[in-house]
């Protein structure tokens, strides 16, 4: 059923907000968890075929070039899945093709029946892009040349990557800042769905046309607005089950907050949603919120907490929206790899500690591939939690399994995993 909406003004009525059913942090804290896949049994079998339903489950997996410990992706799949392999995601990323590269919030892995919903952002990204200034001044002074060329030469000659251009700015910076005129152009192509990123060579693009790497998905047709406006809202609340507006327009980050409001009171007045008020832990008020109808039934029938102790990418999706993290686990976290050292609080790739449905703590570790050692330089813990044997013990289980994903041979840890050690 596509739903009829208006947009319409937010409204607020502090009498209607007192008589909303009330949400506990901790309820919308479990039901997010679960919707996140991370209150499944972690020890089920890790098969390509479990891997794909744990990504479409999830909505999405972020990418990200940084590779400290590991890549974000594989980080976030392994905290989920302890026989998580590698190669698994590889297959369905570039093999099996039921995955694709492009945006959502940030560059992500995305499972490919969704496709036809980015075609909608493509012709946005056209758009943008060709009105950046930015990007004008690093394609130069012949767009169209570039763009030609760079089309025409994967057309003819099959997937590409910027360093197969030659560089017409020799002695600048291969940073995105300083991107060469055939780099603009494929970053174009790609965001414009043109091209695709058909696999990634030491995590660096490799492009080839969207007609050869998703031939069916390429030709369909592009959704209505009315019906990309209603995926991109039941999926985004299936997947978090109780939400802003805002968070809902954010988790795609393919529609506007008006449009997720306006959807979310017509799927009140046909019973899809229910208004509810969920709870703050850091202090704030009850933020309103809208609910899936069944979310009471959800929430009675919800599985145990694995009791284990796990260790989260900074880009973990439950951790991705840092003021809802903030709300639900009170616990304020800040991605510090691009704050100056000098300034830093905690470490430049800092893993968040989950124990059972509780953020605990903070571990800063690096991966020394050369010598196969994982060293955990610090680890900081919550105010009040104490740092007993069995919580070490169980922090001890969590690196192993890391060291395991990565293929360290050795680990380093502080003499006294208390905080701040």
């Amino acid at each position: 059923m596509l739903l009829k909406y208006k947009q319409t003004l937010p409204v607020k009525n502090t009498k209607v907000q007192m008589s909303l059913p009330g949400v506990t942090a901790e309820s919308a804290r479990l039901l997010l968890m679960d919707a996140q896949g991370l209150l499944s049994d972690p020890c089920r079998q890790a098969t390509p075929s479990a891997l794909q339903k744990l990504i479409e489950q999830m909505g999405f997996v972020q990418l990200d070039s940084i590779n400290v410990v590991e890549r974000a992706h594989h980080l976030t799949l392994a905290s989920r899945l302890d026989d998580y392999k590698h190669e698994h995601f590889s297959w369905l990323l570039e093999q099996g093709r039921s995955l694709f590269e492009h945006w959502t919030h940030d560059a992500s892995a995305i499972p490919t029946k969704w496709f036809a919903h980015w075609k909608p952002r493509f012709k946005r990204e056209r758009e943008r892009i060709l009105n950046s200034l930015w990007w004008k001044e690093r394609i130069g002074g012949e767009p169209d040349k570039i763009i030609d060329h760079v089309r025409e030469r994967i057309a003819r000659e099959g997937p590409l990557r910027s360093q197969d251009f030659e560089h017409d700015r020799r002695g600048t910076s291969s940073a995105w800042w300083g991107w060469k005129p055939q780099k603009a152009a494929l970053e174009f192509l790609w965001s414009a769905g043109e091209l695709m990123v058909t696999r990634r060579e030491k995590f660096q693009k490799v492009y080839d046309l969207t007609e050869r790497v998703l031939p069916e998905q390429s030709n369909a047709p592009q959704p209505s607005e009315g019906e990309h406006v209603e995926w991109a809202c039941r999926t985004a609340l299936e997947r978090l089950v109780v939400a802003t507006p805002k968070e809902m327009a954010e988790f795609w980050n393919a529609i506007s907050i008006v449009q997720a409001k306006a959807w979310c009171e017509a799927a009140v007045r046909v019973g899809l949603t229910t208004p509810v008020l969920v709870e703050s832990l850091d202090g704030t008020k009850p933020k309103p919120s809208f609910a899936i109808i069944d979310w009471e039934q959800r929430l009675r029938g919800l599985p145990d907490v694995p009791a284990r102790t796990r260790l989260l990418s900074p880009f973990d999706p439950v951790l991705r929206d840092r003021a809802r993290a903030h709300r639900l686990f009170n616990f304020d976290y800040r991605f510090e790899a691009f704050v100056p050292e000098s300034k830093r609080q905690y470490g430049y790739y800092v893993l968040p500690i989950l124990e059972g449905d509780r953020l605990v703590g903070r571990l800063d570790a690096k991966f020394h591939r050369r010598e196969c050692l994982l060293n955990v330089r610090r680890i900081y813990w919550e105010p009040g939690i104490r740092v007993i044997l069995s919580r070490r013990r169980e922090l001890e289980k969590a690196v192993a399994r890391l060291a395991r994903l990565i293929g360290a041979h050795q680990i380093t840890l502080p003499r006294l995993l208390s905080s701040g050690s």
